[in-house]
C-alpha cells in the first residue's frame, strides 16, 4: 500500500540502492511510476506492507516500509529485490553492487569501486570530511539524518588513514 514519504514514520526500515549512473528525467518518471505500482502490490504473506520510495539526487533509490503496519518477511524482502533487479534489466543499471562506493566532490556525486576509493583515500583525494553515503543507514530517520556525512562519521572509516 503505496504512503506518501513524508507520512512514513521515522523508524519505517529502509533499503537503499545506488546506481552506477545517474537516472534521466524521463526514468525517475518511469521508475517512480514502477516503484508506486510494485509498493501497492507488496505484500508480506498476503497482508499488505505500508511503504514508500524517494529517488535522491536521480541517482539512489530508496524503499522504506512502516513495520508498525506490517512487518516485512524474508519474502517480501526477496520480493522488493525482485523489483530492484527487474529495474535493473529494464533501465540497464547496477543497483545491487555493494562493491561501489558514493561519495561528493563538491554538487558532484562520484561512484567507484572499493578499491578505488582506498586509492583515493591513500592519495588525499578522500579525505574523513569527504561527504560520503552510507547506505548502510536502516530506518529513514537515520536516512534523513546520517545517509549523508562526512566518511570519519561512516563505516567509510575504517579506510581513513590514521
Amino acid at each position: 500500500m503505496f504512503t506518501a514519504y513524508k507520512n512514513i514514520p521515522d523508524d519505517a526500515r529502509v533499503w537503499i540502492y545506488q546506481s552506477d549512473r545517474a537516472f534521466t528525467n524521463q526514468e525517475v518518471a518511469l521508475i517512480s511510476d514502477k516503484a508506486i505500482a510494485f509498493i501497492n502490490s507488496w505484500t508480506r504473506h498476503g497482508d499488505n506492507l505500508k511503504g514508500s520510495f524517494n529517488i535522491k539526487y536521480n541517482q539512489f533509490l530508496v524503499l522504506t516500509v512502516d513495520e508498525s503496519f506490517n512487518t516485512v518477511s524474508g519474502c517480501s524482502i526477496d520480493s522488493s529485490v525482485r523489483f530492484v533487479k527487474e529495474l535493473e534489466q529494464e533501465f540497464q543499471i547496477d543497483l545491487m553492487n555493494k562493491m561501489n562506493v558514493s561519495f561528493k566532490d563538491g554538487d558532484t556525486i562520484n561512484l567507484v569501486k572499493l578499491p578505488d576509493f582506498q586509492r583515493f583515500v591513500a592519495s588525499k583525494k578522500i579525505t574523513e570530511n569527504t561527504v560520503v553515503f552510507n547506505n548502510m543507514v536502516a530506518t529513514k530517520k537515520d536516512f534523513e539524518h546520517y545517509w549523508e556525512v562526512p566518511a570519519k562519521q561512516s563505516w567509510h572509516k575504517r579506510f581513513l588513514i590514521a
